[in-house]
């Protein structure tokens, strides 16, 4: 009997990526059926009470329309298709749910380990991705590019940037203090190393290897990190302890023209606080790239900031993203069907 699989991708993870990688990985014996929605062309839900959905976090697709496909499908593969406790109460073939995402934020996670489906995600799938956009963030705002790339479009040759007063200044003599040390984090500094700078970390829960120690990365305390950096990056996740990690507070600690950078998630972050900061020059620029809501509002207070930069949340957005994610689901369907247990189970 072949075993069915009902794909839900959508237009970053294309469901055709999913079932090339699970054909590679398990053969064509499979019964496989497809589904691309259409997100991020359209935005992605928040927990829902009316629709059952009160216990995920964020998903895209109708509760309704996801149990109808995936009808009596012992494995589902998605990256953003909601399961709450109602909708696995209708689908008592389903066993396994691979979620392409680092986690399982679109999943009721109690009510999966009560109807013992098994659920598996992909951490640090973007880690490469979100950790050179980090990169390229931060010598934008160091290297004046976005100043430069604005005023040129307006018209506007700043030759008045090459003066000593005003040009930017080289990672080579800068302190970098990056805030959260997991998958993304550690790239973030090994790249760091590579210009030279001065590399300050700040996690409670990890410790530096041996090659961090003999590169002279410090582990350091938030205060100590926010007075020393010339540049603060962003890379914990949200928890009751990191939600609202930078606020006025922590702000007044930062050292005087510091450049903030968040490319981790917007409810780390006080944007009132923030603006106040980048109004009165404390902060003397920023890159955002994640918000407290997304998409943002138009008339945004930031958006007007001629000293902020803003992506809509790409950071994570490559073709390898895609692949990588789709190669390690399909590792864990073929683990599944094989009898093995899963590498990455939630």
């Amino acid at each position: 009997m072949h075993r069915k699989i009902a794909i839900i991708g959508d237009r970053f993870m294309l469901p055709e990526v999913f079932r090339t990688e699970i054909e590679k990985a398990c053969g064509n014996s499979l019964d496989i059926r497809t589904l691309e929605t259409a997100w991020p062309d359209e935005p992605m839900e928040f927990g829902n009470t009316a629709l059952g959905l009160d216990k995920v976090k964020e998903y895209f697709g109708h509760p309704d329309e996801v149990v109808d496909f995936v009808g009596d499908a012992e494995i589902l593969v998605t990256q953003l298709a909601p399961l709450s406790d109602g909708m696995m109460r209708r689908l008592p073939a389903l066993k396994l749910v691979a979620v392409s995402r680092g986690g399982p934020i679109n999943i009721d996670m109690a009510a999966a380990k009560a109807h013992d489906i098994r659920v598996v995600n992909v951490p640090g799938r973007n880690a490469s991705a979100v950790a050179e956009f980090t990169i390229g963030a931060i010598l934008a705002e160091t290297r004046l590019i976005r100043v430069g790339h604005e005023a040129l479009r307006k018209g506007e040759w700043r030759g008045d940037l090459y003066r000593a007063d005003r040009t930017g200044r080289e990672l080579s003599e800068m302190t970098v203090g990056v805030v959260g040390y997991g998958n993304i984090g550690t790239k973030v500094v090994r790249l760091l190393r590579a210009f030279g700078c001065r590399v300050l970390v700040c996690d409670p829960y990890v410790q530096l290897s041996a090659d961090d120690h003999n590169a002279g990365v410090e582990l350091v305390s938030l205060d100590e990190l926010l007075s020393r950096s010339d540049v603060v990056t962003l890379h914990s996740r949200v928890t009751a302890e990191t939600r609202g990690l930078i606020n006025k507070d922590t702000i007044a600690g930062m050292k005087p023209g510091v450049i903030f950078i968040n490319t981790a998630r917007g409810p780390l972050v006080d944007y009132d606080a923030l603006y106040e900061a980048l109004v009165a020059g404390h902060i003397a620029s920023a890159m955002l790239e994640t918000f407290a809501i997304e998409p943002v509002p138009s008339d945004w207070p930031l958006l007007q900031l001629p000293n902020v930069t803003l992506t809509p949340h790409i950071a994570g957005a490559s073709v390898r993203t895609v692949t990588y994610a789709a190669e390690q689901a399909a590792e864990e369907v073929r683990r599944y069907i094989a009898g093995l247990p899963p590498v990455n189970p939630c």
